[in-house]
Protein backbone atom coordinates (compact mmCIF):
# COMPACT_ATOMS: atom_id res chain seq x y z
CA UNK A 1 0.00 0.00 0.00
CA UNK A 2 2.58 2.53 0.85
CA UNK A 3 4.52 1.78 -2.37
CA UNK A 4 1.41 2.36 -4.41
CA UNK A 5 1.51 5.96 -2.19
CA UNK A 6 4.42 6.39 -3.21
CA UNK A 7 3.97 5.54 -6.88
CA UNK A 8 1.03 7.97 -7.02
CA UNK A 9 2.88 10.72 -5.71
CA UNK A 10 5.65 10.21 -8.40
CA UNK A 11 3.42 10.38 -11.05
CA UNK A 12 1.91 13.52 -10.18
CA UNK A 13 5.35 15.18 -9.77
CA UNK A 14 5.94 14.13 -13.22
CA UNK A 15 2.65 15.45 -14.77
CA UNK A 16 2.14 18.44 -12.60
CA UNK A 17 5.04 20.74 -13.16
CA UNK A 18 3.48 22.59 -10.68
CA UNK A 19 4.57 20.19 -7.53
CA UNK A 20 7.09 21.44 -5.14
CA UNK A 21 7.66 18.12 -3.14
CA UNK A 22 6.53 14.89 -2.53
CA UNK A 23 5.21 16.61 0.85
CA UNK A 24 3.24 19.04 -0.70
CA UNK A 25 1.75 16.69 -3.48
CA UNK A 26 0.36 14.08 -0.53
CA UNK A 27 -0.55 17.08 2.22
CA UNK A 28 -2.24 19.28 -0.72
CA UNK A 29 -3.65 17.50 -4.01
CA UNK A 30 -7.44 16.45 -3.68
CA UNK A 31 -6.89 14.29 -6.61
CA UNK A 32 -4.52 12.43 -4.80
CA UNK A 33 -6.46 11.90 -1.75
CA UNK A 34 -10.09 10.87 -3.66
CA UNK A 35 -8.12 8.66 -5.57
CA UNK A 36 -6.61 6.79 -2.18
CA UNK A 37 -10.33 7.02 -0.97
CA UNK A 38 -11.16 5.43 -3.80
CA UNK A 39 -9.30 2.33 -2.87
CA UNK A 40 -11.01 2.04 0.39
CA UNK A 41 -14.28 2.68 -1.00
CA UNK A 42 -13.49 -0.15 -4.07
CA UNK A 43 -12.36 -2.82 -1.60
CA UNK A 44 -15.33 -1.93 0.37
CA UNK A 45 -17.47 -2.71 -2.29
CA UNK A 46 -15.75 -5.97 -3.82
CA UNK A 47 -16.27 -7.34 -0.31
CA UNK A 48 -20.43 -6.34 -0.58
CA UNK A 49 -20.01 -3.64 1.73
CA UNK A 50 -22.06 -1.26 -0.55
CA UNK A 51 -23.36 0.75 2.71
CA UNK A 52 -20.05 1.57 3.73
CA UNK A 53 -18.54 2.12 0.23
CA UNK A 54 -21.49 4.79 -0.75
CA UNK A 55 -20.34 6.59 3.00
CA UNK A 56 -16.89 6.73 2.02
CA UNK A 57 -16.58 7.73 -1.46
CA UNK A 58 -19.22 10.50 -0.47
CA UNK A 59 -17.02 11.73 2.70
CA UNK A 60 -14.65 12.27 -0.06
CA UNK A 61 -16.42 13.91 -2.64
CA UNK A 62 -17.35 16.58 0.74
CA UNK A 63 -13.66 16.83 1.05
CA UNK A 64 -12.00 16.88 -2.27
CA UNK A 65 -15.04 17.86 -4.53
CA UNK A 66 -14.10 14.76 -6.79
CA UNK A 67 -16.99 12.11 -7.32
CA UNK A 68 -15.74 8.43 -7.89
CA UNK A 69 -18.15 5.68 -7.56
CA UNK A 70 -16.92 2.60 -5.36
CA UNK A 71 -18.00 0.46 -8.33
CA UNK A 72 -15.28 1.95 -10.78
CA UNK A 73 -11.64 0.34 -11.41
CA UNK A 74 -9.08 2.64 -11.46
CA UNK A 75 -5.30 1.60 -12.94
CA UNK A 76 -2.09 2.49 -11.82
CA UNK A 77 -0.62 5.72 -11.47
CA UNK A 78 -3.97 7.44 -12.22
CA UNK A 79 -3.97 11.40 -11.78
CA UNK A 80 -6.40 14.16 -11.65
CA UNK A 81 -5.00 17.51 -11.93
CA UNK A 82 -7.10 20.48 -9.75
CA UNK A 83 -9.99 17.83 -10.01
CA UNK A 84 -12.89 19.85 -8.71
CA UNK A 85 -15.99 18.92 -10.67
CA UNK A 86 -14.51 15.53 -11.69
CA UNK A 87 -17.28 12.67 -12.04
CA UNK A 88 -16.78 8.96 -12.36
CA UNK A 89 -19.54 5.96 -13.09
CA UNK A 90 -20.01 3.00 -11.38
CA UNK A 91 -18.95 0.96 -14.38
CA UNK A 92 -15.83 3.78 -15.57
CA UNK A 93 -12.85 1.36 -16.31
CA UNK A 94 -9.60 3.63 -16.47
CA UNK A 95 -6.21 1.95 -17.66
CA UNK A 96 -2.76 2.66 -16.60
CA UNK A 97 -1.45 6.21 -16.60
CA UNK A 98 -4.20 7.92 -17.10
CA UNK A 99 -4.65 12.05 -16.19
CA UNK A 100 -7.90 13.56 -15.87
CA UNK A 101 -8.25 17.56 -15.50
CA UNK A 102 -11.14 19.57 -13.91
CA UNK A 103 -14.93 19.25 -14.72
CA UNK A 104 -14.43 15.74 -16.81
CA UNK A 105 -17.29 13.45 -16.84
CA UNK A 106 -16.92 9.92 -16.94
CA UNK A 107 -20.61 9.07 -17.28
CA UNK A 108 -23.60 7.33 -18.73
CA UNK A 109 -26.55 7.41 -21.25
CA UNK A 110 -29.23 5.22 -20.05
CA UNK A 111 -30.41 3.97 -17.19
CA UNK A 112 -29.93 0.38 -18.50
CA UNK A 113 -27.76 -2.23 -16.09
CA UNK A 114 -24.75 -3.74 -17.15
CA UNK A 115 -21.63 -1.38 -18.65
CA UNK A 116 -22.84 1.91 -19.01
CA UNK A 117 -19.66 4.34 -18.63
CA UNK A 118 -16.11 4.46 -20.21
CA UNK A 119 -13.16 2.48 -20.57
CA UNK A 120 -10.01 4.64 -20.77
CA UNK A 121 -6.84 2.26 -22.34
CA UNK A 122 -3.64 2.70 -20.88
CA UNK A 123 -2.25 6.71 -20.63
CA UNK A 124 -5.08 8.26 -21.80
CA UNK A 125 -5.64 12.33 -21.34
CA UNK A 126 -8.65 13.99 -20.69
CA UNK A 127 -8.42 17.86 -21.04
CA UNK A 128 -10.68 20.33 -18.45
CA UNK A 129 -14.69 19.77 -19.05
CA UNK A 130 -14.49 17.38 -21.51
CA UNK A 131 -17.44 14.79 -21.06
CA UNK A 132 -16.88 11.14 -22.49
CA UNK A 133 -20.59 9.45 -22.02
CA UNK A 134 -22.05 5.69 -22.32
CA UNK A 135 -19.82 2.32 -22.73
CA UNK A 136 -17.52 3.88 -25.10
CA UNK A 137 -13.95 2.43 -25.47
CA UNK A 138 -11.09 5.28 -25.58
CA UNK A 139 -7.75 3.48 -27.04
CA UNK A 140 -4.34 3.97 -25.26
CA UNK A 141 -2.16 6.74 -25.21
CA UNK A 142 -5.45 9.02 -26.78
CA UNK A 143 -6.33 12.63 -25.89
CA UNK A 144 -9.69 13.71 -25.68
CA UNK A 145 -9.65 18.22 -25.93
CA UNK A 146 -11.15 20.29 -23.34
CA UNK A 147 -14.49 20.54 -23.58
CA UNK A 148 -14.70 18.00 -25.54
CA UNK A 149 -18.12 15.54 -25.64
CA UNK A 150 -17.19 11.86 -26.55
CA UNK A 151 -20.23 9.43 -27.37
CA UNK A 152 -17.94 7.40 -29.90
CA UNK A 153 -15.22 4.48 -29.44
CA UNK A 154 -11.78 6.14 -30.51
CA UNK A 155 -8.79 4.51 -31.62
CA UNK A 156 -5.25 3.85 -30.09
CA UNK A 157 -3.19 7.42 -30.45
CA UNK A 158 -6.28 9.56 -31.74
CA UNK A 159 -6.75 13.08 -30.55
CA UNK A 160 -10.58 14.21 -30.08
CA UNK A 161 -11.81 17.40 -30.57
CA UNK A 162 -14.77 18.92 -30.60
CA UNK A 163 -18.77 18.95 -30.05
CA UNK A 164 -19.47 16.14 -30.71
CA UNK A 165 -15.69 14.67 -30.74
CA UNK A 166 -14.74 13.02 -33.55
CA UNK A 167 -11.06 11.75 -33.73
CA UNK A 168 -8.14 13.08 -35.92
CA UNK A 169 -4.89 11.74 -36.92
CA UNK A 170 -1.82 13.19 -34.96
CA UNK A 171 0.02 15.94 -36.50
CA UNK A 172 3.26 15.10 -38.58
CA UNK A 173 5.92 14.24 -35.42
CA UNK A 174 3.48 14.48 -32.73
CA UNK A 175 4.04 11.87 -30.30
CA UNK A 176 0.92 11.77 -27.58
CA UNK A 177 2.76 9.25 -25.71
CA UNK A 178 5.52 11.72 -25.15
CA UNK A 179 2.61 14.63 -24.23
CA UNK A 180 1.85 13.86 -20.66
CA UNK A 181 5.86 13.78 -19.54
CA UNK A 182 6.42 16.70 -21.16
CA UNK A 183 5.74 20.05 -19.18
CA UNK A 184 4.39 22.34 -21.81
CA UNK A 185 2.11 19.45 -23.09
CA UNK A 186 -1.49 21.15 -24.07
CA UNK A 187 -4.89 19.27 -24.43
Amino acid sequence: MIGRMREDIAAARLRDPAARSAAEVALLYPGLHAIWAHRVSHALWRRRLRFLARANSQLARWFTGIEIHPGARIGRRFFIDHGMGVVIGETSQIGDDVMLYHGVTLGGRSRSTGKRHPTLGDGVAVGAGAKILGPVTIGAHSFVGANAVVTRDAPADSVLVGVPAKPRQRAGGEDTRALLTVPDYSI
